[in-house]
């Protein structure tokens, strides 16, 4: 039986946790610094950070926001010493309550194509290819 979680917005106590777990779970990437992306995400109420704590742990993430039109969800990740608990699930499901609770009633995701086991993931969970191409243009390097 896994242990209970609580899940809450970050703190800034949590920060290392988190950059650690993101490191640990493989969503963490070389261009993308996590310091920034976490400031970047608490700097107003369009965004935040959720962890799931079990004991004074965090071992569960999720980086929900809203951009007016649609919500999104980056940096779920479990510490691998948790994974297959549930808590990935946990995780997307509070998300989904914080947009619900600021009236978003779309949310959107991106995964690399290569990455099958979290497409299966998402897809068990009522998500759906969308069959659109998603481009990007790097303003700052």
């Amino acid at each position: 039986m896994a242990a209970q979680h609580h899940i809450r917005e970050l703190r800034d106590e949590d920060i290392d946790q988190v950059v650690a777990i993101w490191h640990a779970a493989g969503v963490a990437r070389p261009w993308n610094d996590p310091l920034k992306d976490i400031t970047f995400a608490r700097r107003d109420a369009h965004s935040t950070i959720l962890v799931a704590e079990i004991g004074n742990r965090v071992v569960a993430t999720a980086m929900v926001g809203e951009d007016g039109h649609r919500g999104w969800v980056y940096y779920l990740a479990t510490d691998p010493q948790h994974q297959g608990q549930g808590l990935g699930r946990a995780m997307m499901q509070a998300a989904e309550a914080w947009l619900i609770a600021r009236g978003v009633w779309k949310l959107q995701l991106l995964v690399r194509e290569e990455n099958t086991q979290v497409l299966d993931f998402y897809g068990k969970l009522g998500f759906r290819d969308t069959r659109t191409v998603c481009m990007q243009k790097v303003l700052q390097p």
